[in-house]
């Protein structure tokens, strides 16, 4: 568990920079993040089959093979998806309401990044990505948990999106994905309030229940 504190807090450390960034400055990754993508496919096709040949093997079912699946098609929409959010207006600073005060102090209600938004999901790569994308458009950093059965297909994701953010000088801690298949990983990621600001399952209800119960 020491390993994923340390992510957790390579993650906080992170989203304080990643918090300046403008707007312009977002598009840019993402945009690159989405090239990446392309460019990386086979690789990542690559890992795929590793999981789904794992999954074969444990007997898993033509419905959960078909989430699990991966193939140039929707690769391409995972690449469509990242430029679709870079070109959403930035949500960073927009200003909510506010008012002037009895006192005459003006007050500002504006939209900030949260943080570290920690995300707990299944078998389904392709929420690898749409993570990475929302969050970084927001200024948040990310710290992933997907399911064990996804694994290789998850770290391919996360080492492309990583590699391009490098490039573009995103900072380290920004993209964090937990590789431990341990149930306990996930129960423990749930603890992590000093360092994860928000928590969000996304899966069946066996996992939002533990979430509510262990968060």
């Amino acid at each position: 568990m020491e390993q994923i504190l340390q992510q957790a807090k390579r993650a906080k450390q992170a989203s304080e920079e990643l918090a300046l960034w403008g707007a312009a400055a977002k598009q840019r990754l993402l945009e690159a993040m989405a090239a990446a993508l392309e460019a990386g496919a086979e690789d990542i096709l690559r890992a795929n089959r590793q999981d789904l040949a794992r999954a074969e093997a444990e007997g898993r079912g033509r419905a959960f093979l078909d989430r699990l699946a991966l193939d140039p098609a929707r690769i391409a929409d995972m690449a469509a998806g990242l430029r679709q959010v870079a070109m959403l207006p930035d949500p960073v600073g927009e200003v909510l309401g506010g008012g002037t005060m009895p006192s005459g102090i003006r007050v500002v209600k504006r939209r900030v990044p949260f943080g570290v938004v920690g995300m707990i999901y299944e078998a389904r790569p392709n929420v690898t990505i749409d993570a990475i994308g929302i969050c970084l458009k927001t200024g948040n950093a990310v710290l992933l948990k997907g399911g064990r059965e996804a694994l290789c297909s998850n770290i391919a994701l996360a080492e492309s999106a990583e590699k391009a953010g490098r490039e573009m000088g995103l900072p380290a801690g920004a993209i964090e994905l937990v590789r431990s298949t341990d149930r306990a990983a996930a129960a423990y990621l749930m603890t992590l309030r000093e360092y994860i600001d928000v928590l969000i399952p996304r899966g069946g209800a066996g996992l939002i229940r533990a979430c509510v119960r262990n968060a």
